[in-house]
């Protein structure tokens, strides 16, 4: 579940999909949900964006392996941007 906010330690984030759910059901909006299918023509195309620069990763930080706590403890606390990168 990429983006969603876990909203109970029970539920995780499909607390937050369950929630909006029920909020389409009771108004005039929709909700869809969807499981990517990778193939290789998409996949071939996103290759070439990454290669060409025109599309690339967003990295909020790089920790070392010995301060994997610190790189823990900024995700569990909602400060990171991008992606956090742990290097061996």
């Amino acid at each position: 579940m990429v983006g969603a906010e876990p909203r109970s330690r029970l539920l995780g984030p499909l607390g937050h999909t369950l929630w909006l759910r029920l909020r389409a059901m009771l108004s005039r909006r929709r909700a869809t949900f969807f499981i990517a299918k990778f193939n290789r023509p998409d996949m071939a195309v996103l290759r070439e964006l990454c290669e060409s620069g025109k599309i690339r990763p967003v990295v909020d930080e790089r920790y070392d392996l010995s301060q994997i706590g610190d790189a823990l403890r900024s995700m569990g606390e909602g400060h990171v941007q991008g992606k956090l990168v742990v290097t061996l």
